[in-house]
Parts: structure tokens; C-alpha cells; sequence
């Protein structure tokens, strides 16, 4: 996810203009003596090109170790179906993943497929979260479970993990929309462009404020009900200083004009955001 990132913010999402292939063949050229006979020299750049390939070399290796995992799961752990199951669709998920992202270059980058490309890997990751959990527990480890007297920290872990999905899938939105923005008004200041996005930029700012109320509000009732609980009582602390970053990289981009590195980190902290509270999920799940 942080090398789509990188793609992202480098301008590298149609370094390869299709797909599987690129520029019609399976390793990017190295010149331009290279690109078959159809394709206009000026769409080439050597270095976008290799962003986006390395991008697609980390999603097949990816989804060579989902079907590992999957392979494992069929072969080790049959009987048990929140190993099976969860496993058999990240096989289903990774493999859908792949062929959309496909469907996201041959729609030269639209916003909705790529919220979608976004969405299903924070998804994916979700899932292997889960894999991770359910494995300990097959395997008889003590991990740091609450009881049923502690469900009012995990029902506000659901409700915040629900919101921060909302306020991931309104980021990709925003940043995809300025990107159609630069694409019909070359040199528009970046300032201007995000003045322009109206509603959907001011709702996912505030969304990350209720994002950062609720990893707060998480921390506290962690404190006073998790005491019994103390390695669940430190992780709950982990959403709300990755959401603070995360509010504080969101006024660097909206006041120094959406600098590519932090484009980058915040996409970062949003997924780690993300998998932090879908851990704690799983984690605080009463038994």
C-alpha cells in the first residue's frame, strides 16, 4: 500500500498505459528503441514507468503469499472456519484485487475505481489482521482477551473503524477529484483546486475530527475499563497518536499545497490507522 503511495503521489499511475502488459511488454522498456510501433514516444518515461511496475511486482508477490496462506489454511486447518473461510477470501479478494487494478489504468486513473482499488486492500489487510488473531488461537497462545463486561470499548472500536473507513474512502475521493482538476486546468494552484472540491473536502475534514474524538474517547474508556487489561489498555492508546499524525499531515497538505511527501505519509498513516483499530477490534471482541 505504501508503494501505491509513492505511485500515487509520483504521477506514476500511468507509467504503464496497460495492463497486464507494459507498453506491450512484460518488463518496462529501457528505450525508447524499445516501445512497439503504435505507442507515441512522448508516453514514455523511463522512470514513471518502473514506479508503476515495481507497484505490480509487489501485488503479484503479494498475492503468491495470500495463496500460501490460503494453501495452509486448506491444508492445516480445514475444520476450523474462521481460519478457512477469512483465507479463502483473501485468495478471492487478492486475485479481484488484481484484475480491478487492471480496470483502474484502463480507466486512466478515475476516482471511483481507484476508492475502490483503495478500499479492497484496506479490506485484504483487514482480513489477514484476522488470520493473524484466529492462528494464535488455534495454536493455544494467550493473547489478551477481555470478557463480556468489556464491550462498551469494542462497540466504540467498531463505530471508529467504521468512520475511519468513511473518512479513508473521502480522501481518495478528494485526492482523485484534484487530480482531475490539474488534468483540466494545468498550473492551477494547488490551493485553489482544494477550494474548489466544496463538500467532499470539507466532509472528510470533518470526519477526521470525529475520527480523532472517537480514538480519544477509545483511550479514555479503555483507561478506566480495561484496568484488568493492561497490554489492551496500551494498544488502545496506538489509534488515537497515529490519528493525531494523521490530523497534523492534513493541515501540512491543505496549507503547503499537497507536497508529494506528504501525500505519501498520509496515505501511510491512514492505513496503518486503519489495521491499528481493526487489531483492536479483534482484540476487544468479547468472548
Amino acid at each position: 500500500m505504501a508503494i501505491g503511495g509513492f505511485v500515487r503521489a509520483a504521477g506514476a499511475g500511468l507509467g504503464c498505459p496497460d495492463w497486464p502488459r507494459c507498453f506491450d511488454r512484460w518488463m518496462p522498456p529501457t528505450d525508447i528503441s524499445q516501445l512497439p510501433a503504435h505507442i507515441d514516444p512522448a508516453t514514455f518515461n523511463f522512470t514513471l514507468a518502473w514506479i508503476e511496475y515495481a507497484n505490480r511486482l509487489a501485488g503479484v508477490t503479494v498475492g503468491f503469499l495470500v495463496l500460501g496462506v490460503g494453501f495452509f489454511a486448506w491444508q492445516v486447518h480445514r475444520q476450523r472456519p474462521t481460519i478457512l473461510w477469512p483465507a479463502v477470501g483473501c485468495v478471492l479478494l487478492v486475485a479481484f484485487q488484481g484484475w480491478f487494478g487492471g480496470q483502474v489504468v484502463a480507466y486512466e486513473l478515475d476516482p471511483r475505481f481507484v476508492t475502490v482499488h483503495l478500499v479492497l486492500a484496506l479490506v485484504l489487510g483487514a482480513l489477514l489482521l484476522h488470520l493473524v488473531v484466529a492462528g494464535f488461537d488455534a495454536e493455544g497462545s494467550s493473547l489478551p482477551r477481555p470478557t463480556a463486561t468489556h464491550v462498551l470499548p469494542w462497540r466504540i472500536t467498531v463505530l471508529t473503524l467504521g468512520i475511519t473507513l468513511a473518512q479513508t474512502l473521502l480522501g481518495a475521493l478528494v485526492r482523485g477529484n484534484l487530480e482531475i482538476l490539474f488534468q483540466a486546468h494545468p498550473g492551477l494552484p494547488r490551493q485553489q483546486a482544494l477550494n474548489q472540491l466544496g463538500a467532499i473536502d470539507e466532509l472528510h475534514k470533518a470526519t477526521a475530527v470525529l475520527t480523532l474524538l472517537l480514538c480519544g474517547a477509545l483511550y479514555a474508556v479503555a483507561h478506566i475499563r480495561l484496568d484488568d487489561r493492561p497490554a489492551l489498555r496500551r494498544w488502545a492508546q496506538v489509534p488515537v497518536w497515529i490519528a493525531i499524525t494523521q490530523v497534523a499531515a492534513g493541515l501540512g497538505l491543505a496549507s503547503q499545497g499537497l507536497p508529494p511527501v506528504l501525500q505519501l505519509l498520509h496515505l501511510i498513516g491512514g492505513s496503518l490507522l486503519f489495521g491499528s483499530l481493526a487489531l483492536a477490534a479483534l482484540l476487544l471482541a468479547p468472548s
